[in-house]
């Protein structure tokens, strides 16, 4: 391992003393190991990770033990490794919560790149160096180990993969997640971008993970996966009932935000679209005001789901997704100058009136179609995912 040559680490208590950086000289990469009540195994697993680092990590790095609200003697193990051993630092935080601890000790770091695994080190060693190098590199954002990759290797029971895999199809299904395994104890990200997007992340718990990452994917973070070896620990003490149900939730709010926040554009789009309508029928057909009041709303309304809803920002596949989102006009194009047709074809001296409420109803139906062209296809690429 390169040493940083750090100060002796001292376990620092951030409810007493705040979040202070007590290194001069900050790592390469800074691994989190979150902690509840682990007494028996942090001391045997941390000295196993340290004598990792030391033997086969080529960056600087340090290992950073964030003891949650433990009610055990996990403090006081984590304060004797801090003093113990070099390049490994304790804090303390009064509050419960996986997402809290990480919140934390991520943003107490100086570190290039910020990373963290699960106290059992359920996760092959082999993997961290795969996992952190396209970060120090730049040539990624965020990296995840996933036990989903048909090159991973995983031991764990039917129960728990049965969960894993439904909450990952889950997660691409209602959320239009890219990303294959949402909750591996194995990630690793930029310190710059953990700094855009941690207070964007309201979840302290559990769903801390699987909201960064919506989150990261809908800004156009590209996400590095890392097939892992994966051993389960028998001895885990994670409640599945709560957990589920406080994933369930956050999924939930994450939708409904997306969709609140697409469905506020798509009203103010219609209502421009009905008065450009009404405005241009003086003059022409109503297929022809159809297409050019439909095709200049079009235009607008990709431009703000593409920074609003799904937030993507910058010039990087901007001519594409317009492009696309002329695609998503065509589709709506359809449906709405078929209802005119129906209309016109059923009752020839339909009144401007009547082809509003059918342009409505037509356009009802177009917006549910939008939704899903912009958010399967449109958008589908602003995540850019490599597999190792």
């Amino acid at each position: 391992m390169t040493s940083t040559n750090l100060a002796p680490s001292r376990g620092t208590d951030l409810a007493a003393a705040g979040t202070t950086e007590p290194f001069a000289v900050a790592p390469a990469v800074d691994i989190v190991v979150p902690v509840h009540n682990e007494e028996r195994g942090l001391a045997p697993n941390v000295r196993r990770l340290h004598d990792y680092l030391r033997r086969e990590f080529p960056f600087s790095a340090r290992i950073t033990i964030a003891d949650n609200a433990s009610t055990d003697g996990t403090w006081d193990e984590a304060q004797r490794l801090a003093a113990e051993l070099d390049d490994v630092r304790a804090i303390r935080l009064p509050q419960k919560g996986r997402g809290n601890a990480l919140r934390a000790a991520w943003s107490d770091s100086r570190a290039r790149v910020l990373a963290y695994m699960d106290v059992d080190l359920s996760t092959d060693l082999d993997a961290l160096l795969p996992l952190v190098a396209p970060l120090l590199s730049g040539h990624s954002d965020i990296a995840i180990g996933t036990r989903l990759a048909h090159t991973a290797r995983v031991v764990r029971g039917p129960k728990r993969e049965l969960i894993s895999r439904g909450y990952n199809l889950l997660l691409h299904s209602v959320l239009a997640a890219r990303f294959s395994d949402a909750q591996c104890g194995f990630k690793a990200i930029r310190a710059d971008r953990a700094r855009a997007l941690l207070p964007q992340v309201r979840d302290n718990e559990w769903f801390f993970d699987t909201e960064l990452l919506v989150l990261a994917q809908r800004r156009g973070l590209r996400i590095h996966e890392v097939p892992v070896d994966w051993v389960d620990d028998p001895d885990s003490r994670v409640d599945l009932g709560k957990t589920i149900a406080g994933d369930l939730r956050g999924v939930a709010r994450l939708f409904r935000s997306q969709f609140l926040s697409f469905g506020a554009i798509g009203v103010t789009s219609t209502l421009g679209y009905l008065l450009l309508f009404v405005a241009l029928r003086h003059g022409i057909s109503a297929q022809a005001a159809n297409l050019v009041a439909l095709l200049t709303t079009a235009v607008a309304n990709t431009a703000a789901n593409r920074r609003l809803t799904f937030g993507v920002t910058g010039r990087t596949g901007a001519l594409r997704h317009h492009s696309q989102g002329l695609g998503v006009f065509a589709a709506a194009l359809l449906v709405t100058s078929a209802a005119l047709s129906a209309l016109h074809l059923l009752a020839p001296g339909a009144s401007r009136a009547a082809e509003v409420t059918v342009l409505v109803l037509a356009n009802l139906a177009a917006t549910v179609l939008r939704f899903l062209l912009l958010r399967g296809w449109v958008f589908r690429a602003a995540v850019q995912k490599e597999t190792a």
